[in-house]
């Protein structure tokens, strides 16, 4: 894939309801500039977290950990779960309102062979299928923890064309809120972190 030929994602499009947002970074591209090479893939696979849900790491406040989520929309939030493995969030809500979509699947499209090498498998359809591998084949990591994605070594480039269809469920591993169907995936991706 030609990144250049992409266009950066308007600072616009993370305007909106945090699950609308999700859905249009759905087709977008996040493009890593860390460790040594570049690695991109399309975004396949969102959940939304807005300020008003029990199942967000804002729900309660800003803390140490989550203050990237109350930076402007734009800001990259990266946490590291269960002491291993980190996720790559994009913060939506204004400044000061702890919003953010979580990025859960990419279709990898350039620096496979980092992305290989970097996660111990071979195939594509295994390198980016959550948003614990997609951190480590991109060498996401909590030291991008509040980066500027417009201006960073992480970034996102524009849906090159929507999505036909867009798959709605509840969210993976949350007990609270559960009832509220914030995850979308596109339809028939092979690169979904879970059908």
């Amino acid at each position: 894939m030609n990144l250049s030929a992409l266009t950066p994602l308007p600072p616009s499009a993370l305007e909106g309801s945090t699950d609308a947002v999700a859905r249009r970074l759905l087709g977008c591209t996040l493009v890593s500039r860390l460790g040594g090479g570049v690695t991109a893939g399309i975004i396949v696979e969102t959940e939304a977290y807005g300020s008003d849900d029990p199942a967000c790491h804002a729900f309660k406040g800003p803390t140490a950990r989550n203050a990237a989520m109350f930076m402007p929309a734009g800001t990259l939030y990266v946490y590291r779960i269960y002491g291993v493995h980190h996720c790559a969030n994009v913060v939506t809500g204004p400044a000061g309102v702890g919003e953010a979509v979580l990025i859960r699947a990419l279709e990898p499209v350039q620096g496979q062979d980092l992305m290989r090498s970097r996660r111990g498998v071979e195939e594509d359809r295994m390198l980016c299928s959550g948003p614990g591998k997609l951190c480590a084949a991109l060498g996401i990591d909590v030291a991008a923890n509040g980066s500027d994605l417009f201006a960073g070594p992480v970034s996102l480039l524009d849906a090159q064309a929507a999505p036909c269809e867009v798959r709605v469920g509840p969210r993976v591993g949350v007990t609270k809120a559960a009832d509220r169907h914030w995850r979308f995936c596109v339809a028939g991706s092979r690169y979904v972190s879970r059908k």
